[in-house]
């Protein structure tokens, strides 16, 4: 095997619930550092390994993921160097990743290319969040100091592009819940489903995340939950936006930390890390969608697959050969997309996740797939020759990030996404004008946050065929319940520009009663 090949040589996971024993109320920094120590102490080896660390790259965390945002206790200047102080590292280069779920996945493969071509030979990723202990400190009024001054050379690439046009936070879909509600909704269309049936569905897919999620100790929840449950509205299981319970979407109230310790083959012989620890990457891809508004079919996210589909490519395998996934799981859609993609069917055995999911192991925030890394590299560690794939996305299944792993050992092949990227940007762009006059809802949330739903569409007019964006009238609850009570996907809809160049609603023709819970 060539030095220079690139192996993952050591994970590690630190987690803390609020209503342990042992609760501590730890930073995202602390919990970082023991997630790194725990990287580093499962490597084996050496015992000055974090010594020999040239790179730590770090995820940004949801606090710091805006350039307005305020993390509440305070934070440290300089993350990935608060987290080398914690272990004994001094590294040539820090690195603070962009926003976005894709980034653990991103970073692997990142560095494996850097490793392969002979630039670093020890990096560590690492990444963590304290959401929950931010509220839950918060509420009973309680604060903590959690900055620290570390100063030093940090790589800071910023907060990423932008994800969405204007179109859809101008008419109230302005968060990932509403965007994805939107994408789901455009799915029980094409499949014909009733509100009741596609409930269930989902239901079906996410039961078994609870399973695993279950028997994972670093798990924000640990409760069971089956199918007709978790399609059932109840007071502790309430519509957030239409389609989606609560129990449904990702749970950010999570205080979770993981690494990834990455090396080359010759840095890992040096360092004396046994070849038991050595996982390869046997192949990966990235690639970025268009904004939403400007995707042909908002039921698929297309550029997720051939994300998925290339990272098989450059392994040399096809999906029947992967014995387990970790697909993104932040909503059902972005699980139903790559699933139905992929061709994989419902009474599939293998596992889409090996985490539990963000709904139920949780979504700590941009490093929800660095958990699912550790946790696929402990599992093949365990079950030597087979292969598993970690499928990463970030905004509104805008940015998605593969990888392909397994113990067998391979030749260091290398990959780019250049081509697959230049497929996806050359994909043709629907037609959006203004929503005004009349026109046929092709999907469409409601919003039960405020103090009276509001519904957010998409649709086409019926002059020219245009997509157009449109919303009812926040002051006037009365169409968002009539689409409560009725269809309205297929809905005729009749439209006006408001003074602040909003499209609102003025008249729905449902085109089916309703079949909802």
């Amino acid at each position: 095997m060539d030095d220079n090949t690139p192996v993952i040589i050591g994970v590690g996971e630190a987690s803390e619930r609020i209503d342990a024993e042992d609760y501590r109320a730890l930073s995202p920094a602390d919990l970082a550092g023991l997630a790194a120590a725990a990287a580093v102490a499962d490597a084996g080896g050496a015992s000055d390994l974090a010594a020999h660390i040239q790179v730590i790259a770090a995820i940004r965390q949801f606090e710091v993921s805006g350039p307005r945002a305020v993390a509440p206790f305070g934070r440290a200047d300089n993350f990935p160097r608060a987290v080398a102080r914690r272990i004994g590292a001094d590294p040539a280069r820090a690195i603070l990743e962009p926003v976005g779920g894709q980034g653990p996945q991103h970073l692997v493969n990142e560095f494996a290319q850097s490793i392969g071509a002979g630039e670093t030979d020890l990096a560590l990723l690492v990444g963590s969040e304290a959401i929950s202990t931010v509220r839950h400190l918060s509420s009973r009024g309680e604060t903590r100091d959690w900055s620290e001054a570390i100063g030093g050379e940090l790589e800071d690439r910023g907060f990423g592009e932008a994800l969405m046009t204007a179109e859809l936070p101008r008419h109230g879909a302005r968060t990932p819940i509403s965007v994805y509600a939107m994408f789901e909704n455009a799915r029980r269309a094409r499949l014909g489903l009733g509100r009741d049936a596609y409930a269930l569905e989902m239901g079906r897919l996410f039961a078994p995340f609870t399973q695993v999620a279950a028997g994972n100790p670093h798990a924000m929840s640990r409760d069971v939950h089956s199918a007709e449950a978790l399609a059932t509205v109840t007071a502790a299981n309430r519509l957030t936006s239409d389609p989606y319970p609560r129990r449904m979407v990702a749970r950010d109230q999570a205080n979770q930390g993981a690494a990834v310790l990455m090396a080359s083959v010759g840095k890992a012989r040096a360092l004396g890390v046994p070849e038991s620890r050595w996982v390869y990457l046997l192949g990966g891809a990235d690639a970025r969608e268009r904004t939403p508004v400007e995707r042909a079919d908002l039921s698929t996210g297309p550029a997720s697959v051939l994300a998925i589909r290339r990272a098989l490519d450059v392994a040399g395998l096809a999906p029947e050969e992967v014995a387990a996934f970790d697909f993104y799981s932040c909503f059902p859609i972005a699980v139903f997309n790559v699933r139905d993609g992929l061709g994989i069917q419902p009474d599939d055995p293998r596992p889409l996740t090996v985490t539990g999911g963000l709904p139920y192991f949780g979504g700590a925030g941009n490093n929800y797939s660095m958990h699912a890394i550790a946790e696929m590299v402990r599992r093949l560690r365990a079950a030597p020759g087979e292969v598993g794939l970690v499928a990463a996305n970030g905004g509104f299944l805008s940015k998605y990030s593969v990888g392909v792993y397994s113990t067998d050992a391979a030749p260091w092949r290398g990959f780019d996404s250049k081509a697959l990227q230049a497929e996806i940007d050359g994909w043709t762009a629907p037609a959006v004008a203004p929503g005004e006059g009349a026109g046929v809802v092709d999907t469409y949330t409601i919003d039960y946050s405020g103090p009276a739903p509001v519904a957010t569409v998409v649709g086409r007019l019926d002059d020219g065929g245009e997509r157009f964006v449109a919303m009812t009238d926040p002051a006037d609850a009365g169409l968002a319940q009539r689409m409560i009570e009725t269809e309205p996907l297929g809905a005729a809809v009749a439209m006006s520009m408001n003074d602040d160049g909003r499209s609102i609603i003025g008249a729905f023709t449902p085109a089916a009663p309703a079949d909802r819970l």
